[in-house]
């Protein structure tokens, strides 16, 4: 192999692992962001930020996702077993979903952690979302960063484990 050619492969390289680093790196170094979103649920506000003094869960999801409505359950498993003890949750629904599909959707399944609508993409554009990728879950810490981000299926049991390790003992 030619020189110029190794210094092409080794520059491939390179920008394959930033490009890699980026989309898989820690969420740990960024700070959840201050939004006010509308809730699917009667229209209050609803407050993420500044002051993030329990670790509350985001989750991004859509009405047409199927992963999404398979942990609905998982999460409001998880939502009614931490939130006794300072969990907050908050699911998201992406702004490509009819507000009265979500509000049906999330009152046929017995959603019991507060909904919000991102009609203008506000909270995806806070948490520094390019694509609607659903399900996407973040977990923010007591202080505002943001420990944990992932695109797709939970793992409930490590989740809850993270999760619980940042509240009072029951």
């Amino acid at each position: 192999m030619k020189f110029r050619d190794m210094i092409i492969v080794v520059a491939a390289l390179a920008v394959i692992a930033v490009a890699a680093w980026v989309w898989l790196a820690p969420a740990g170094s960024a700070r959840a962001p201050d939004l006010t979103l509308t809730s699917a649920r009667g229209g209050e506000q609803i407050t993420l930020g500044p002051d993030y003094e329990r670790p509350l869960l985001v989750t991004f999801w859509a009405t047409t996702c199927t992963t999404c409505l398979q942990e609905m359950p998982h999460l409001a498993e998880l939502y009614r077993e931490l939130a006794p003890r300072g969990l907050e949750m908050v699911g998201i629904a992406m702004y490509y979903d009819p507000p009265l599909q979500v509000v049906n959707l999330i009152e046929q399944r017995e959603v019991p952690y507060p909904i919000a609508l991102d009609l203008d993409k506000a909270a995806m554009r806070g948490f520094g979302m390019e694509q609607p990728v659903t399900p996407t879950t973040y977990l923010v810490a007591p202080g505002g960063q943001i420990v944990f981000r992932k695109f797709g299926f939970l793992d409930m049991d490590a989740l809850r484990d993270t999760i619980a390790a940042m509240l009072p003992p029951a």
